[in-house]
């Protein structure tokens, strides 16, 4: 599906936003569509021009201050989190590398004898019962996290990795995220489209190679319609979805002034703001490189702001890099002070983790020239 023509994948999807829309509602329940960064907008406003009308929501102030102003445009409900990004740091740990292999850290990070045959796969890739007594697993943790994050079973193992000075977890999203969107939804009896793409690999692509766009679960029932789209087909609907709703901008000024943050603190009217553009500024703009492909001309891939999955892959100037240049005093609070040791009453934050990992962030990169640099200098 991911090979189909542009055209011919937007038609395709379409029918089955309109197969999950009908489905839900013939069980009388509802539909909503959970609003993040750049895909999940396009969502939102994919869904309104095919004549689906369903609420969004997001947590959207643990989003970027431009992916903020955009949902308001939009009129996104804002659910409010559980718990400040700092008070998930500190009890469960940094979600570092990846949700998965984050998740599994913890489990070594969290011994008890219920885990115990996970925590022996996770060192030696041998699985138990559950597991068909496999060998070399895929449970294994790779080399390069062994030896960092193995230690808390050398004893058990007869190995000699080391521990990390800092707790690991993936469980950040759960309560900032996740769960307030979830017990959102079951208080309205509503069920999500969601702007995955298995394009975007990792859990995502697992969960959608297994269940499809459309999913009726016993516990999740969910909707992808983006699911066999790729990075350019986004880029180029979402393009499109601009100048929709720039032709269609008071379908969201009306649902602007059904939010709360369209009155201030005395109740007095806030008036409407469109954006010019629903490209959220941390993403810069949506251009052609040199190959033909679309792009964005800053950041690639958004998400909070204290979030650290991935980080080991980007070059520099990364994440951290332009938060640094975007706000000195978070980035001051997110590296230095986010953490206090219980023990020692020792702050520290992402400087100890990214130190650990092999990941530069002290010292201020020489600046990179994109592509689209390159292409105007030539």
């Amino acid at each position: 599906m991911q090979n189909l023509p542009y055209e011919v994948k937007v038609r395709r999807q379409a029918r089955r936003a309109w197969q999950y829309y009908e489905e839900i509602t013939s069980r009388e329940h509802n539909c909503h569509v959970s609003v993040g960064g750049l895909d999940s907008i396009t969502l939102h406003i994919w869904l309104k021009s095919i004549g689906i009308d369903v609420p969004a929501i997001s947590v959207s102030n643990v989003e970027d201050k431009s992916i903020q102003t955009v949902h308001r445009a939009l009129g996104v409900e804002n659910v409010k989190s559980y718990k400040t990004k700092a008070q998930v740091i500190n009890e469960v740990g940094f979600p570092v590398i990846s949700k998965k292999i984050a998740g599994r850290i913890e489990l070594l990070q969290n011994p008890t004898e219920d885990n115990k045959t996970v925590r022996h796969a996770i060192i030696t890739g041998e699985c138990g019962e559950q597991g068909h007594f496999a060998k070399n697993s895929r449970m294994k943790l790779p080399k390069r996290w062994l030896e960092l994050f193995g230690g808390p079973e050398n004893e058990n193992e007869g190995v000699n990795y080391k521990t990390a000075p800092f707790k690991v977890s993936n469980r950040c999203c759960y309560y900032l995220k996740e769960k307030p969107c979830d017990d959102w939804a079951k208080s309205h009896q509503s069920h999500p489209y969601l702007g995955m793409m298995a394009s975007e690999g990792g859990q995502r692509e697992e969960s959608l190679i297994d269940h499809g766009c459309n999913y009726y679960g016993k516990t999740v029932t969910r909707s992808a319609p983006f699911a066999p789209f790729m990075r350019n087909d986004i880029l180029r609907l979402a393009l499109e979805m601009n100048q929709w709703y720039l032709e269609h901008v008071e379908v969201f000024e009306e649902l602007y002034y059904q939010q709360p943050y369209s009155r201030d603190k005395d109740g007095y009217v806030i008036p409407y703001k469109p954006v010019e553009s629903i490209i959220p500024a941390i993403y810069g703009e949506i251009k052609t490189d040199y190959a033909g492909n679309l792009m964005t001309t800053k950041a690639q891939r958004t998400g909070c702001s204290m979030c650290g999955f991935g980080i080991h892959l980007e070059e520099r100037p990364h994440r951290f890099d332009r938060k640094r240049q975007e706000n000195p005093k978070e980035w001051e609070y997110l590296m230095y002070h986010m953490v206090k040791d219980k023990e020692t009453g020792e702050e520290y934050g992402w400087g100890r983790v990214l130190d650990y990992i092999g990941v530069g962030w002290e010292d201020i990169p020489p600046v990179q020239l994109s592509l689209f640099d390159l292409e105007v200098i030539v």
